[in-house]
C-alpha cells in the first residue's frame, strides 16, 4: 500500500512562489514546507503532488534526497504571485494544476492533507493512519483574473475522518463549524495567530508567542508549525507540549529565508521546553 514505507506523507501542490516585487521564483506550498520540516525532524516522508515534473525536479533540486517525491503529471505547476507579509499577505493565482487523481489508501503512520488550491478531494488514509488536516487552501477560490477570496468550508472536501487540525485566525472564521465540531469530538485543534501566539481550541489554553524572534520572512512558518505538531501528537505528547515544539520550528522559519531555512530536529527540540 502507497506509504508504508514511509513515517510521514503529506498530499498538496508544491507551488512555484513568485516574488510581486523582485520576480523572483522558489518552491513552496505546504506539501514542500510541511514535507521538509518532518524530514528535517527524522521522518522518512513522501511528497505527493501534481504539476510539471521537469520544472518541480529543477525547483526542488537543493532538496533532493531529503525526501521521496512523486509527481502526478500536469501542463502547468500552481503558481502564486505574492505580496505582503503574515494575514496581510496576497497570493494571485497565475497556474494551477487542477485536481489530483485519487492516489489509493496511503498507509504511512502519519497522513497530512495539505491542499492550498482546492486540490485533494479525493486522499483517503489507511486503517489506523494519523490523519492531520490544513484545510486552507478548501476554503480558497480564485477569479478569472487570479484575485483570490475565501469562502465557507464545504464539509465534504474534507477527508472521511482526521485526528488534528491546524489553521490561522483567518481561516478559522470560514471553518468555524468543523473547529466547534472538532474540538467537541476531541480531535486537536490549534488555531495559529502569528505574534499572538497559538490558541488550543479543545481547553482554550493560549500559548505566547516565543520572543523574541527576528522575522526574515514568514512563507511557510504555518506549515512547518503543522509539521511539527502533527508528528508530535503522533508521539503521544500531550496538546501543550506539541504545539510548543511547532511554535519553535516556526520561529527557526521565520529567522531564515525560503524552504533552506527550515530547522533540522537538534534545533528545534534544544528550544523546545
Amino acid at each position: 500500500m502507497l506509504g508504508a514505507e514511509y513515517d510521514y506523507a503529506v498530499v498538496g501542490h508544491v507551488v512555484v512562489d513568485v516574488d510581486a516585487e523582485t520576480g523572483s521564483r522558489s518552491p513552496g506550498g505546504t506539501a514542500l514546507y510541511s514535507g521538509l520540516q518532518a524530514a528535517r525532524l527524522g521522518s522518512r516522508t513522501l511528497v505527493i503532488t501534481a504539476g510539471d515534473p521537469d520544472e518541480l525536479q529543477a525547483l526542488l533540486a537543493p532538496y533532493a534526497g531529503e525526501f521521496d517525491l512523486i509527481v502526478q503529471a500536469r501542463t502547468s505547476t500552481t503558481t502564486f504571485l505574492t505580496s505582503g507579509v503574515g494575514l496581510e499577505r496576497m497570493q494571485r493565482r497565475t497556474e494551477w494544476a487542477g485536481e489530483m487523481e485519487d492516489p489509493g489508501p496511503i498507509a504511512s503512520p502519519i497522513m497530512h492533507v495539505a491542499p492550498v488550491a482546492h486540490e485533494t478531494r479525493a486522499i483517503r488514509a489507511g486503517s489506523g493512519t494519523f490523519v492531520g488536516v490544513t484545510p486552507q487552501g478548501l476554503i480558497r477560490r480564485w477569479d478569472a483574473d487570479g484575485a483570490p477570496a475565501y469562502v465557507a468550508l464545504d464539509p465534504a472536501l474534507m477527508p472521511p475522518r482526521f485526528d488534528a487540525l491546524v489553521l490561522d485566525v483567518v481561516e478559522r472564521t470560514y471553518c468555524a463549524s468543523l473547529v466547534d465540531a472538532a474540538a467537541t469530538a476531541g480531535i486537536a485543534v490549534a488555531v495559529t495567530a502569528g505574534a499572538d501566539g497559538v490558541e488550543l481550541v479543545n481547553d482554550g489554553t493560549q500559548l505566547p508567542a516565543i520572543e523574541p524572534v527576528t522575522v526574515a520572512e514568514d512563507l511557510g512558518a504555518g506549515d512547518v508549525f503543522s509539521a511539527a505538531f502533527f508528528i508530535a501528537l503522533h508521539e503521544r505528547r500531550d496538546p501543550i507540549a506539541a504545539a510548543q515544539l511547532g511554535q519553535q520550528a516556526a520561529a527557526i522559519r521565520l529567522a531564515g529565508r525560503g524552504p533552506g531555512a527550515v530547522g533540522w530536529r537538534g534545533q528545534i527540540y534544544s528550544g523546545s521546553s
